[in-house]
């Protein structure tokens, strides 16, 4: 992904491209100009390392430590944008896809990318990487949904490789300080011109210090500029900073662990779905009772050291159900139930495979939108199912067309219940999700997350 969520929504917002004069977008001479029509401050043509035509005679072995998107099956990235919390999933999907690029074929990875912000869908993006013989990794486009009370609203910021225009450098194979290339560069359409500014730089990654990493700027069509990080074995590790920072939290296999899941932890998830169920029962006794031993449960398992930017979502989701079951109040407690059972899911992914976490981020997403549509929160709930959706899709690859007909049924059932904002229709078609998740979980060789 090339660039942050805040940085599309203030385009959309802005409601205007910049103007790109040029012929060949690759060509030295290009000149690009903001959406006031004044000429963006470009770097010098003899500092790009962009400017030739590769070849890609295995593509899809994305190795470039920099942006090894071929070897990252997970991604989950945190921060904020203007101060509100954000969240960032991106998958490895299974299905590469051929695009056709000065009459040549070329085959392209495929990556999923879901923002939320606030805890509502704000972007999704299927990026397409591909590396070129030399190294250097190379964009060749991505779809965009932009999501307004829980649908799409636009597609701003689509452009696909050889219909639009050219694939462009999104890293070099080597990459030496005053190197410029341009990620994207369709006149009129997308742009991004990167400057590296630094490298062999050392910054703090989920398990420690990591070495080898570099600083550059970013241009944007509007005219304004953004550091970013590249850590090694993580790719786009870092963009922004302060209120509005997106960042690499955890990814999978590089952070995975060996052995089973924490017993604590195991306590903190189980427990967020019981006190789910209590809340809705009115049984406080029994909710007050497992959220005291799933706080003693979570000073046990951070005592053993956890990734540093998952530290901050739990303790807060910890906090708020904490408040809510001892004010008794129904909503905010199953509200909070949802976020530590999320949170405990981010801990997980160390130890389970990404399809087990899928799987029961599905359950609760339904979660979510159960508690969306008692609130009578009718966009959140049309934005829980298009998240349900996502999450389905890159699914697909581990079930069976049984097991994804029986999820897609339910899936329909809840589009239509948050549709019409209904609940008791929501809960029926929840229940069948779940029933179906269920039989997914106990199949053989499936043990639930």
């Amino acid at each position: 992904m090339s660039c942050s969520p805040k940085v599309r929504l203030c385009a959309v917002i802005a409601g205007a491209l910049a103007v790109c004069a040029c012929g060949n977008p690759t060509s030295p001479d290009t000149t690009c100009r903001d959406e006031t029509g004044q000429p963006l401050p470009l770097a010098p043509t003899s500092a790009r390392v962009d400017l030739g035509r590769p070849t890609f005679s295995q593509s899809k072995n994305v190795t470039n430590p920099l942006f090894p998107i071929s070897r990252l099956d997970r991604v989950l990235l945190l921060g904020s944008v203007g101060g509100v919390p954000l969240r960032v999933e991106t998958t490895l999907m299974a299905d590469p896809r051929t695009l056709e690029v000065n009459d040549r074929e070329v085959e392209t990875l495929v990556s999923q990318y879901v923002a939320w912000i606030g805890g509502r869908i704000a972007e999704v993006a299927i990026d397409l990487y591909a590396q070129a013989d030399d190294g250097s990794v190379w964009y060749f486009g991505e779809d965009v949904f932009n999501y307004e009370n829980g649908e799409v609203a636009e597609t701003e910021g689509t452009w696909i490789a050889g219909e639009d225009g050219p694939a462009a450098m999104i890293m070099p194979a080597n990459p030496r300080v005053g190197d410029v290339f341009r990620p994207e560069n369709i006149c009129g359409l997308v742009f991004e011109e990167v400057t590296v500014k630094s490298i062999g730089m050392t910054v703090t990654g989920p398990r420690g210090p990591l070495q080898g990493a570099i600083i550059a700027e970013e241009l944007h069509m509007d005219g304004q500029r953004e550091n970013k990080t590249f850590a090694p074995g993580y790719g786009e590790f870092s963009s922004g900073s302060g209120a509005d920072l997106e960042a690499v939290a955890l990814a999978v296999p590089i952070d995975a662990l060996p052995g089973p899941v924490p017993a604590s932890l195991r306590t903190i998830t189980s427990g967020a779905t019981s006190v789910f169920d209590a809340a809705l029962a009115g049984d406080w006794a029994a909710a007050t009772s497992t959220v005291g031993a799933m706080n003693t449960a979570w000073n046990t398992f951070r005592a053993g050291g956890v990734p540093p930017m998952l530290e901050p979502p739990m303790r807060t989701a910890l906090l708020a159900l904490t408040a809510g079951v001892g004010a008794r109040q129904t909503g905010a407690a199953r509200q909070a139930a949802v976020e530590v059972y999320r949170a405990s899911l981010d801990f997980k992914l160390r130890h389970r495979p990404r399809a087990e976490i899928d799987l029961a981020l599905l359950d609760n997403w339904t979660r979510q939108l159960v508690v969306d549509l008692a609130a009578g929160n009718k966009a959140g709930a049309l934005g829980d199912v298009a998240s349900l959706k996502w999450i389905r899709d890159r699914l697909a690859r581990d079930l069976t067309e049984s097991e994804l007909r029986d999820i897609d049924t339910a899936l329909s059932r809840l589009q239509t219940a948050a549709q019409t904002a209904n609940a008791a229709a929501g809960g029926a078609a929840a229940a069948q999700l779940r029933a179906a998740l269920s039989r997914v979980e106990g199949s053989p060789g499936r043990t639930r997350a």
